[in-house]
C-alpha cells in the first residue's frame, strides 16, 4: 500500500497544537465550547478556505465526504451548520489572527534569504474588491444595489509573503489606504 500526505495535510504540518492550544488558553476560546473544540473549527475553516466554499452547507458537506482522513488531523467528526455558525459568531478572531502572524513569522525564517538589488525593501500594494449581498450586509453598502468590501494587501518581495493585511469599504482607494499603513 503507497502512503503518502495529503496537501491538505501537509499545510496542517506548519501548524503546531501546541502553539494553536496556547493561543486557545490565551483567549479563551474554548471557555463554554463543549464538543466542537477550536481545532475543529480551525480546520473547517482552513478547509473552507482550500475548498473555496460559498456556504455553511458546502463546507459541512465537504468535511462529512472526507470525514475518515480528517481524524488523522485530530479532527473528531464534522460540525453541523449551526454549531460552525454559532462558533463562527462566538469564538474570538483574534486568536486566529495571532495565529496567522505566528505561523507567518515561521515562513519568514524558512524563505530563501536572496537580496534584491534595490537599497530599501520592495513592497506592493494591491488590492481586490468583495462582493457581497446587500440585503445580508447592509453595513457594506458599494452601490445602490450592491455591497462589497475592499480587501487591502502589503507584499514583502523578500519572501513574497503579505506584509499588512486591512479590510475596508468597498469604494476605498489603495493610495488612501497606502499613506495610512505604518512601516
Amino acid at each position: 500500500m503507497v502512503r503518502c500526505a495529503s496537501l491538505f495535510s501537509q499545510l496542517m504540518g506548519l501548524f503546531y497544537r501546541r502553539q494553536f492550544h496556547e493561543l486557545v488558553v490565551k483567549y479563551r476560546a474554548e471557555r463554554y465550547a463543549k464538543g466542537f473544540n477550536s481545532w475543529d473549527h480551525f480546520v473547517a475553516m482552513l478547509f473552507c478556505q482550500l475548498a473555496q466554499a460559498k456556504s455553511l452547507r458546502e463546507i459541512c458537506g465537504g468535511l462529512a465526504c472526507c470525514m475518515g482522513k480528517m481524524k488523522h488531523l485530530g479532527m473528531r467528526q464534522g460540525p453541523n451548520k449551526s454549531t460552525l455558525s454559532y462558533a463562527n459568531a462566538h469564538r474570538p478572531w483574534q486568536m486566529f489572527r495571532d495565529l496567522f502572524y505566528e505561523t507567518l513569522q515561521l515562513c519568514r525564517q524558512a524563505a530563501p534569504q536572496s537580496r534584491f538589488r534595490f537599497k530599501n525593501k520592495l513592497l506592493s500594494l494591491d488590492s481586490t474588491t468583495l462582493s457581497l449581498c446587500l440585503s445580508l450586509f447592509p453595513w457594506a453598502k458599494f452601490r445602490q444595489t450592491k455591497g462589497a468590501v475592499k480587501l487591502h494587501m502589503l507584499l514583502d518581495h523578500d519572501g513574497y509573503l503579505p506584509t499588512y493585511v486591512c479590510l475596508t469599504e468597498g469604494s476605498r482607494h489603495d493610495v488612501s489606504v497606502a499613506r495610512a499603513i505604518p512601516l
